[in-house]
């Protein structure tokens, strides 16, 4: 049977954000996910749900942040990464944050320990055997991964996957060991899968290193070219950086920038706080483009606007407390009669 096809002229579609954020303890990769989970939301809606395996970490912020929170303790398999994950999916979240992933390596119950149960179960302690056996026992922990990331590609979300890191060197016989640099722990299947991963190391509070000499590093660093514009100033990962990316993910790009005289007329013509709050997220695209005299008179034009919308507000509330209670006068009436 001859197979048949189909083509069509190739346009940008809607697709998930993939996201990995890799740093060492310390070099705020919690803080930094909720930033642009944040920013995430602002274009896509819904909640943000995280998958908390770090002793409830996620919520040291929770004052800054709104999110949906899931403590999340061993085992650490695949499948119950994949539990979790469905759970926040089921509950329509669209954004989940995965912080830690790196349990599903190495934690209790994730695919190093699945694996070295494999061996006992076909080798004991026989060690020839379980040389023998090594390839063969990764079978089972393997699938379990593969079925976990093809699950999360096929779902409509947002992710942000949040990776511990550590300092590895390459041994060589006879020669020094090469250091690497900092380095996911993860299976390599997880570096494949991100759009964008992040290298956060010690001190950086939140900005991400996108050069470096060290070659573990430089395969650890993901920034593709439809991406580089949003990161050409080394800034910290935020709530603006977020919303960027989850435009481009929408099937577009980022949001045009706009003047500090649009800015100005759009906020004299908003009248209700839905807009209001589109023109807030435009301002902060704008800002860092506006001059001094700009931010000024964009910053006068926004607080007359919430001020303006808030009397109005208070105007309607005023008028809604002064309107007599019909099912109070009727009942009066009734009595009277």
């Amino acid at each position: 049977m001859t197979r048949t096809f189909d083509d069509k002229p190739a346009v940008r579609e809607k697709t998930p954000l993939l996201i990995g954020l890799v740093s060492p303890s310390g070099a705020g990769k919690t803080y930094s996910a909720l930033r642009l989970a944040t920013g995430i939301q602002r274009v896509a809606g819904g909640d943000i749900g995280v998958i908390d395996t770090e002793a409830r970490r996620a919520l040291h912020y929770a004052h800054k942040f709104k999110f949906r929170h899931m403590a999340f303790g061993a085992p650490f398999g695949p499948l119950d990464y994949l539990a979790a994950i469905e759970h926040f999916i089921n509950k329509g979240v669209t954004t989940i944050v995965v912080d830690s992933t790196s349990h599903e390596h190495e934690g209790p119950g994730g695919v190093l320990e699945m694996h070295e149960k494999e061996l006992d179960r076909m080798a004991g302690q026989d060690f020839k055997k379980r040389d023998r056996m090594n390839m063969l026992a990764w079978a089972k922990p393997k699938a379990q991964r593969r079925k976990l990331i093809n699950a999360i590609l096929q779902m409509n979300a947002n992710f942000i996957f949040c990776f511990r890191a550590k300092e590895k060197i390459k041994m060589q016989p006879g020669k020094e060991p090469i250091a690497l640099g900092f380095q996911a722990i993860s299976g390599d299947e997880w570096i494949y899968e991100m759009q964008l991963k992040c290298l956060l190391l010690p001190g950086s509070d939140g900005v991400p290193t996108w050069q470096s000499e060290m070659p573990g590093e430089k395969l650890t660093i993901k920034l593709p070219e439809q991406f580089r514009d949003m990161f050409a100033n080394r800034e910290q990962l935020s709530e603006d950086i977020g919303e960027k990316l989850a435009h481009w993910a929408a099937g577009g790009v980022a949001p045009a920038v706009m003047t500090a005289d649009e800015l100005v007329a759009a906020y004299a013509a908003c009248s209700d706080p839905a807009t209001l709050g589109r023109l807030e997220s435009a301002r902060k695209v704008a800002w860092s483009a506006l001059d001094k005299d700009g931010k000024a008179r964009v910053k006068t034009a926004s607080d007359d606007s919430k001020e303006r919308i808030a009397r109005a507000e208070r105007s309607f509330d005023d008028v809604a407390a002064e309107a007599p209670d019909e099912d109070n006068d009727n009942a009066e009436d009734r009595g009277a009669a």
